[in-house]
């Protein structure tokens, strides 16, 4: 019982360390000026969407708004007024703050929330391992746990969400074409930059709207948190006068009714099945065999993955592999699936454990360094939100509307997210192990993920990112590109990935965005 209490104390100390050490994570790396769209992108209600079954512009009605010169109207016109002419310096902040772009901010936002909530739970005295309660959130550990695919999926839900919200918005505003507050009564300060764009339904009520309400879901524990930063953002929109309280209710509604919508597409796609159970997870190496079989391969003599951590973890989330995907249809991820890896018995095999094996003992300060950029281990927003973070200086920079910076983080964490899908489909199809596992005096340079090895997460992440990135962001393509082989090889060096794994999740990753590019092409945004 002391050993486990000491192993215990040893783990919340490194978690402890690591979350210090990992702070930058938690900040908000982009230096952001106020928002002035170089469009403001009017035909944005004609794009497609991206499950026509679950969104499209009119899916949620939007009632007729009163004429400007209506007396209910011109009241709520002084009432920006009076609220302007007593302005604190913390609402000037707050203005400051949600100038800058909801869709950026929310990001921004959601990076932390995954980086607080990305601590693998500990293992109790006993040496046994409980899962986070979606039902109890507040519960020791909090929910979620939010490691790579979860972060993945959250990501994915949000942006694609505010997306839509933001499309069916723009319909509504060309649709009713009522101006801003301060495009109606010129004595109204604009606070933040002006624009052509219409104000009803307020686009930074509908951001806060469908948000706030996947964001609650995702991350229960941080309700208080979450719904501040809204209520913030639509205070923001009406002290600025860029938006009346009738536009921010209209939009508030809308974003609440569409949030609503991907709420139960969620509830359905499999998620609640993917951590599985004990007599589930028993038969996983068993499946692997017969998937071996299938090849007409022996796999009698194979050694399959099996966790180092001490205790002993259960699999991380093994059923993720079944959770719905965007725009690539489950066939499509069958197809994609990556063949075999080499067998643990193979000559192949030996020589990529050699290599393994010598990079861990000639590893460069400069091979160390990449490591430690790439770890996106416990404590931060994961590899998915490091391609967020890359991508977020690339949408300020190109001045985007806030619905085409929604699209291209919905394209972003889409691709991410069948990514994640794809890769631990493949993880617990072939049960590959680590290089470890074959060789226990590898020592590792980054902390040793508890599940299979091929393929890699990181190289499939990554490769799929930087295929949309590049998409989006043509004459950065060769950044990008850069990015992802260093992220990829990071994994080499750590010594946590054969070759193998690192070379076939590039181009697993590559496949998978290339469904998401050929939408994109033709979705009417270019």
């Amino acid at each position: 019982m002391k050993s486990f209490i000491y192993i215990k104390l040893i783990f919340i100390l490194i978690l402890a360390i690591t979350v210090v050490s990992c702070n930058k994570d938690l900040s908000e790396t982009e230096d952001l000026t106020p928002l002035s769209p170089a469009n403001i992108d009017t035909d944005a209600k004609d794009w497609l969407p991206i499950e026509a079954g679950t969104m499209t512009v009119t899916k949620i009605t939007v009632p007729v708004p009163l004429a400007t010169t209506d007396p209910s109207y011109v009241a709520e016109l002084t009432t920006i007024k009076d609220l302007q002419s007593k302005l604190t310096s913390d609402q000037q902040k707050v203005i400051e703050y949600w100038g800058a772009g909801g869709v950026i901010r929310w990001n921004q936002i959601m990076r932390k929330l995954v980086a607080q909530y990305s601590l693998a739970p500990a293992p109790r005295d006993d040496g046994s391992y409980i899962y986070p309660d979606a039902e109890n959130p507040f519960a020791d550990p909090q929910f979620p746990f939010a490691s790579p695919p979860y972060a993945a999926r959250a990501y994915s839900y949000v942006c694609v969400a505010q997306y839509e919200a933001l499309k069916s918005a723009w319909y509504y505003k060309d649709f009713y074409k009522r101006p801003a507050p301060y495009t109606v009564d010129n004595t109204i300060q604009a606070l933040v930059p002006k624009t052509d764009l219409f104000a009803y339904p307020s686009e930074d009520a509908v951001l806060s709207g469908v948000t706030v309400e996947l964001l609650k879901a995702l991350f229960p524990a941080a309700v208080e948190e979450i719904t501040l930063s809204a209520a913030d953002q639509r205070n923001a929109a009406l002290w600025s006068g860029k938006a009346s309280s009738s536009d921010i209710s209209a939009g508030l509604s809308l974003g609440k009714s569409v949030a609503a919508l991907y709420l139960t597409r969620a509830k359905g796609d499999g998620m609640s099945k993917a951590i599985g159970t004990k007599a589930q997870w028993a038969v996983l190496a068993d499946s692997a065999k017969l998937h071996y079989s299938k090849i007409g391969v022996d796999a009698t003599n194979e050694i399959f993955w099996k966790s180092l951590d001490v205790p002993a973890r259960p699999p991380m989330l093994p059923f993720f592999g079944n959770v719905a995907t965007w725009i690539v249809t489950r066939p499509d991820l069958v197809s994609e699936r990556p063949g075999s890896p080499p067998s643990t018995s193979s000559e192949l095999m030996k020589t990529e454990l050699a290599e393994v094996k010598s990079v861990s003992e000639n590893l460069t300060r400069d091979q160390l360094a990449i490591v430690h950029k790439w770890a996106d281990g416990g404590g931060t927003y994961t590899p998915p939100g490091h391609w967020n973070d890359i991508a977020a200086e690339h949408i300020r920079d190109a001045n985007f509307s806030e619905v085409r910076a929604a699209r291209a983080f919905a394209l972003l964490n889409l691709a991410m997210h069948n990514a994640a899908v794809g890769c631990w489909d493949a993880k617990y199809y072939w049960f590959n192990p680590r290089p470890s596992q074959l060789d226990p005096s590898i020592k590792t340079a980054t902390g040793l993920p508890n599940f299979p090895s091929f393929t890699s997460g990181h190289s499939t992440f990554s490769a799929s990112a930087g295929s949309i990135l590049s998409y989006l962001f043509p004459g950065s393509a060769n950044e990008f590109s850069m990015d992802v082989e260093e992220a990829a090889i990071s994994r080499l060096y750590g010594s946590i990935h054969f070759r193998s794994d690192i070379e076939v999740g590039k181009t697993h990753g590559v496949a998978l965005a290339d469904h998401v590019i050929n939408f994109a092409l033709t979705d009417g945004a270019d």
